[in-house]
């Protein structure tokens, strides 16, 4: 059984300034220890890139080159898995938003959950509330 992991987890892995990096970056390493299939999401990949290395939202901002090697270090392990839209994407989308009213930064949300259901996965671990409104999804956060 494999799961998803949303990008909070990974900036908070990489904020050492955050009082939540050291649990992030404990579950993280248990991730890459268990040899248990886990997914990121491109969109997760390229939020974190984003993120990271942003001034405005790190206070001591990650180089491109220093997310580009986290992200990196994840992908080389066997049990990662790098998924995204597939050509049903907008279907399932479509179904997601009409569950759950979705608008403004909830977006992001159903991208994702969106991306996940179509490939089968129930679980995803972040520390974003929000994706408590998709049913389907059975959400854990490591960081509590």
């Amino acid at each position: 059984m494999s799961f998803g992991i949303d990008v909070n987890i990974l900036l908070y892995a990489s904020d050492d300034s955050s009082p939540l990096h050291q649990k992030a970056a404990n579950f993280l390493e248990q991730c890459a220890a268990d040899r248990e299939v886990f997914c990121l999401a491109w969109v997760t990949i390229m939020s974190y890139l984003r993120m990271a290395t942003h001034p405005a939202i790190f206070e001591r901002p990650l180089s491109h080159d220093e997310a580009a090697c986290n992200v990196e270090a994840l992908l080389d392990l066997p049990h990662c898995r790098v998924i995204g839209e597939e050509e049903d994407f907008w279907d399932a989308y479509q179904l997601v938003t009409t569950e759950v009213p979705t608008r403004g930064n909830l977006v992001p949300d159903a991208h994702l959950a969106s991306i996940l259901t179509g490939h089968g996965i129930k679980t995803l671990y972040t520390h974003d509330r929000d994706f408590r409104k998709f049913s389907f999804l059975d959400v854990r956060d490591p960081l509590v």
